[in-house]
């Protein structure tokens, strides 16, 4: 009787173990995790500035065009209830807005809902109207590489 050996041999198990790593970097590098998550949290800010640049339209167009209770001015100012934009959160959440949107990387992208609007909140989204034409221009400043300048909504 003779005894067979089967099963691989340290040589070919740290050729494929090699073989796997070199794939895995490939793959890795084609993907770039880093990238996707950056390009993905631009694109939300680009679609937060234009939701909330809608809510406010649309509240003007409920109110003949008067947006005084929003508290927007001629100065670029960040919304957060600090810079007196408590009204903006009330006037617009739930009848215009759902929530008000932030940005990813604040308050972990959570949302500024109706019951918080009057406690401390931060979008980190700046908003002005231009005093010539009235024109509301929301800006998401914190943009991510390959982005390298802001995002502005102007209507």
């Amino acid at each position: 009787m003779s005894k067979r050996n089967s099963g691989f041999t340290l040589i070919e198990l740290l050729v494929v173990i090699g073989i796997l790593a070199v794939l895995l970097a490939i793959v890795l590098v084609a993907i770039n995790p880093a990238r996707q998550f950056a390009q993905a949290n631009n694109t939300k800010r680009a679609s937060d500035i234009n939701a909330l640049l809608n809510a406010v339209h649309q509240y003007a167009a409920d109110n003949k065009g008067n947006i005084t209770a929003l508290g927007i001015t001629d100065t670029a100012t960040v919304i957060n209830s600090t810079n007196g934009f408590a009204g903006l959160c009330n006037a617009l959440v739930t009848e215009y807005i759902a929530a008000l949107p932030v940005d990813p990387l604040t308050n972990n992208g959570i949302p500024v809902q109706e019951a918080t609007c009057g406690g401390t909140w931060d979008t980190n989204y700046t908003i002005s109207r231009s005093v010539a034409d009235n024109r509301i221009t929301v800006v998401a400043t914190a943009t991510e590489a390959p982005i390298t300048t802001p995002l502005s909504v102007m209507r």
